[in-house]
């Protein structure tokens, strides 16, 4: 029963973690080049950023509930490796980036396209994001059923 418990908000932590991850990834990748596309992503992000962490916290209470009994395996140390790169880079996300935004905002400055410089270190966080979630979704789906 604790097993079924974990999975299913390991599931729901996919449901909402991933989701809210694939809005803010397309918006952010449309905002590269277009003013319209970066405010809007940037009053999304507001929305999308707590959800994403809601999204990790139940995969953790669910990872804790349905790997408990199980024996750690090579691959669920994959699981947990890609799982601390994804808090990683969310808190990278949270606690540098979120604020650069925020600031923006505040400043009038949100229709404005971001520097190259920022928008270069949003695009590695991106790809972390993309393969982490994605990456983690397929290994868990593969070797867990």
């Amino acid at each position: 029963m604790t097993a079924f418990v974990g999975l299913f908000f390991i599931i729901a932590g996919y449901i909402v973690g991933l989701g809210s991850v694939t809005v803010i990834d397309i918006l952010g990748f449309l905002g590269r080049t277009s003013s319209y596309w970066t405010e809007s992503t940037i009053r999304a992000h507001k929305v999308t950023k707590p959800l994403i962490w809601l999204g990790l916290f139940l995969i953790l209470f669910g990872g804790i509930l349905f790997f408990q009994n199980k024996e750690l395996t090579q691959n669920l140390i994959y699981l947990i490796l890609i799982f601390t790169i994804l808090v990683t880079n969310g808190i990278f996300l949270s606690f540098y980036v979120s604020p650069i935004l925020l600031e923006r905002e505040r400043k009038g400055k949100i229709k404005e396209i971001l520097p190259p410089s920022l928008q270069s270190k949003i695009f590695i966080s991106f790809i972390i994001s993309f393969l982490g979630w994605w990456g983690s979704l397929i290994l868990f789906l593969l070797n867990y059923f």
